[in-house]
């Protein structure tokens, strides 16, 4: 058995990448020279490194658990990963095992010398099955090639956007409902000595315009791009030095927002595909961004600030500090009057423009908080008499809602069993969509916090989006599928 170190890099780099830690997988890529390796990626299957670290955590446990005469005992604690690369911790535990055989052995035999029945197996938990989606109740969409890491449904039909580690986004027909409904396949191609060839970048964002008639992509390759919905490129918008990590059209949809690795933000003119201005005020790469009107917006950064920033202003209009790390993402109110931030500080805080300092710093996650959202209730919503809420998706394994008048927690949600992802609200607020990397996309009452609804997939869940009438939820996965539940059948 030999590996080199490339493919040990290689699982690295695609490890931090389905982690959904795209810069540092960015910089890792660029500093072990990934690019130059001979390894074809496509066919490395997702979670290769998690998987053969699963493959020799068995066997360490097999090790402990099998005696020198060749009988096995279940170990009663699973090893963890850690204690499994610390000889005195592996070596404890054989003692432990050893002792245990010898204090079965000793107690399986009654006064009359007959041996008993022992049983080592735990009571199965009860699981309530009505709250299950049979797969016969989801449409599975097969064709990409590598990870979806986004998912969008146009916010007037029933097409479902996907973008992909294969460098290409695709849309999905689901308006017949059929179970192998068309695709348009979006190949993202770059200029190469006057030939067009594929990127070979994953495609990490994309938004569609508020009247479903553009799509909007960004790409590791630097390039935005404008689709139309019937799969043509409208306009390719270069002026990112390297990877794209966020883009998002105003509500107008003349204008488009993106952010990068190049520590900048760019609006961009909709019709023309023209850089309107850049804006350079971040020390590091912009991770998120989010409109607050259609000519003003916030953008965060692993420098761990937020600024906001005007069309036309020559420097920002408001700067938050406090966090003290990376700030992953941003969420403007649906009013524009309160910005939600979070970060791997675990923490998630409030902002107002009419204060430097934040308004609520919310501190019960106990690990990263990875996205945020807030929901379609309250005033200057569709749902006025809702209250609002803000819902927040944490590597804990946990989401957490909360009402942001008090700054209070109202619900915590703890069915996930790996970090949570994503994170969507119904359009009439009523319920909550949540996707995980434990494969599961479960589904909430944002009144009781009560699980309604849960779904199995085949892969580790990136995102999690609802359909314009809140009757079917869309799903990227880590093994390259996306699926779609269609709750009028349940």
């Amino acid at each position: 058995m030999s590996f080199s170190s490339d493919e040990v890099n290689f699982l690295v780099y695609r490890y931090l990448q389905e982690s959904g830690f795209q810069h540092s997988a960015y910089t890792f890529g660029i500093e072990s020279h990934i690019s130059q390796s001979n390894i074809n990626g496509a066919l490395v299957p997702p979670a290769a490194l998690l998987s053969i670290l699963q493959k020799g955590l068995q066997y360490t446990e097999a090790e402990i658990s099998i005696g020198e005469d060749g009988t096995e005992q279940r170990l009663v604690e699973s090893l963890s990963l850690i204690d499994a690369v610390m000889p005195d911790v592996v070596a404890s535990r054989q003692n432990q095992q050893n002792q245990q055989k010898q204090n079965i052995k000793s107690e399986i035999t009654d006064t009359n010398g007959e041996e008993a029945v022992v049983s080592t197996q735990n009571e199965s938990m009860e699981v309530d099955t009505s709250i299950e989606i049979p797969s016969s109740k989801a449409t599975i969409l097969r064709g990409h090639e590598s990870e979806v890491f986004i998912c969008a449904w146009n916010p007037t039909t029933d097409l479902l956007a996907s973008g992909s580690g294969d460098s290409t986004a695709r849309i999905w027909d689901m308006t017949d409902n059929t179970t192998s409904p068309n695709q348009l396949v979006l190949r993202h191609c770059i200029q190469k000595g006057g030939t067009e060839v594929p990127s070979n970048k994953d495609v990490t964002s994309l938004d569609w315009n508020c009247i479903g008639s553009l799509l909007a992509t960004g790409s590791y390759d630097g390039y935005a791009r404008i689709w139309t919905t019937d799969g043509r490129l409208a306009s390719t918008l270069g002026q990112h030095k390297g990877p794209i990590f966020a883009l998002k059209w105003n509500k107008k949809g003349n204008y488009i927002l993106s952010a990068g690795v190049d520590k900048t933000t760019i609006i961009w003119d909709a019709a023309s595909g023209q850089c309107t201005q850049q804006f350079s005020f971040h020390s590091a790469p912009a991770l998120d961004v989010d409109w607050q009107t259609n000519n003003s917006f916030a953008s965060c950064s692993t420098d761990q600030c937020i600024h906001v920033c005007r069309l036309s202003m020559d420097k920002p209009i408001k700067s938050f500090q406090g966090h003290t790390n990376e700030v992953n993402a941003i969420k403007w109110d649906p009013q524009g009057n309160l910005l939600a931030s979070c970060s791997d500080d675990m923490t998630l805080k409030i902002w107002s423009m009419k204060q430097d300092t934040c308004v609520h710093d919310l501190q019960a996650h106990s690990k990263e908080i990875y996205t945020i959202k807030w929901s379609p209730t309250g005033p200057g919503t569709q749902n006025p008499n809702m209250n609002l809420i803000l819902a927040s998706a944490s590597f804990d394994s946990t989401v957490r809602l909360w009402d942001v008048e008090r700054g209070a927690c109202i619900h915590t949600l703890t069915k996930h069993t790996e970090p949570v992802y994503s994170v969507a609200f119904s359009p009439d607020g009523k319920f909550l969509a949540s996707g995980s990397f434990d494969k599961c996309v479960h589904i909430w009452s944002t009144q009781s916090g009560q699980l309604v609804h849960s779904y199995k997939g085949t892969g580790g869940i990136f995102e999690v989006c609802w359909n314009s009438r809140g009757d079917k939820v869309g799903a990227s996965a880590s093994d390259g599928s996306v699926f779609v539940l269609d709750l009028r059948k349940l």
